[in-house]
């Protein structure tokens, strides 16, 4: 049996996001098809997407994880949230070790539209993936919206090449799931004998890797 390097799936996305609005259906639809295949759903503990995800795989019998952190002076922090119950929840600091512990538990992310918060989980993750490139944590983008962001992004920043390689855009949860395999594929076709960070540095364990 081939190794399974992919188990954990975070999802970001809007805390204000409604039962009933788009959003909030993808994000069901998306983590109930995602525990139905097995892999674990992480969150921030929060309402909104990060709510959707954790009933839609609990509808899909999976299990369920939280980061979270019980703030006492950021206001514009919408916390933890009392209906979104998991399995297991992580407590954190602040909401910067909260951000970093949700990418380190996951092996892959899922970025829904969302606001500010959402711009630093996803700036975070990508600088992850261009850093660690060849053993870093891919991520998807839900949304035909992130095609003109993401556009904007290349045209006017400064890019060393391989930004657009360590993410893909999607539609639809089902496309979310093709995108998970391909990237479990493509992880489990890493060959460590032909990397020179594995062969160079055998004896490190990368946190983000393939």
């Amino acid at each position: 049996m081939r190794k399974r390097f992919i188990k954990k799936v975070a999802f970001f996305g809007y805390a204000d996001a409604k039962p009933g609005s788009r959003l909030y259906k993808d994000a069901f639809r998306t983590a109930k098809m995602l525990a139905s295949q097995g892999y674990t759903v992480v969150n921030g503990g929060g309402p909104g997407v990060m709510e959707a995800s954790t009933k839609g795989a609990e509808e899909g019998g999976g299990r369920t994880e939280a980061v979270t952190f019980y703030p006492d002076d950021a206001p514009g922090f919408e916390g933890r949230y009392i209906a979104n119950i998991v399995d297991r929840e992580i407590v954190t600091g602040n909401y910067v070790e909260r951000m970093f512990k949700l990418l380190e538990e996951a092996d892959v992310y899922i970025i829904f539209k969302g606001g500010t918060g959402t711009i630093s989980e996803l700036g975070t993750a990508w600088v992850l993936a261009r850093l660690y490139f060849g053993h870093h944590k891919p991520f998807i983008l839900f949304g035909d919206f992130w095609y003109e962001v993401m556009h904007v992004l290349m045209r006017n920043f400064f890019m060393r090449g391989t930004e657009e390689r360590v993410y893909t855009i999607v539609q639809t949860p089902e496309e979310v799931l093709d995108a998970v395999s391909r990237f479990e594929r493509e992880m489990q076709a890493h060959d460590p004998e032909k990397c020179d960070v594995c062969q160079n540095r055998a004896d490190i364990k990368y946190r983000y890797h393939r």
